[in-house]
């Protein structure tokens, strides 16, 4: 941290350009310091800063039926985390869910379409995961309406109820992220 020095505050012209400029800049310096530390960069606290409250005000958004409003902070907390590299994250896969989510209901299949593959893609690897049958099931749907190949998603579906004792249906995406909660 010693590379890294804030502009002192002054009694008088803070508001200048100049000195907000400065501020500016020494506040980027000190983000940018604190990325290149492994331990900060992946830190919860750290990642969290940046798009935590985007996803709270974009669930609270989407759960009361704002879903231009919502669409517009998915997609900034969906920005802040594919800049910040946690595209891996559940946090991600939520809002991927998100997206798709508020695409859908705006008709805007072929967007939520996308996202659907997205979620499924980061997906792919892991055997089980609360977001797998809601994106599938999704995918599914979307995929029917804007004319793709279902097939695999289908399949992959199938093999996942066969896998599970049938307990109940799982939740559609819109039900897993209204339920879902956000410390």
């Amino acid at each position: 941290m010693a590379g890294v020095a804030f502009p002192r505050k002054r009694l008088r012209r803070n508001f200048a350009a100049e000195t907000i400029a400065k501020r500016s800049r020494a506040f980027e310096q000190f983000l940018s310091h604190l990325h290149s530390i492994p331990e900060i960069r992946r830190s919860p606290e750290f990642l969290e800063f940046f798009f935590l409250q985007d996803l709270r005000v974009a669930q609270r958004l989407t759960c009361t039926g704002m879903y231009r409003e919502a669409l517009a902070t998915w997609a900034n907390a969906y920005r802040l985390q594919d800049r910040l590299g946690v595209c891996g994250t559940g946090r991600f896969l939520l809002t991927l869910a998100g997206l798709a989510v508020c695409h859908q209901e705006l008709d805007e299949l072929g967007e939520a379409h996308g996202c659907c593959e997205q979620a499924l893609q980061l997906l792919e690897a892991q055997g089980s995961h609360p977001l797998l049958a809601p994106f599938l099931q999704a995918h599914v749907h979307l995929a029917w309406k804007v004319g793709k190949d279902k097939r695999r998603s289908e399949a992959r579906l199938q093999d996942l109820r066969e896998a599970e004792p049938p307990l109940q249906q799982p939740p559609t995406l819109k039900e897993w992220l209204i339920k879902e909660p956000l410390e």
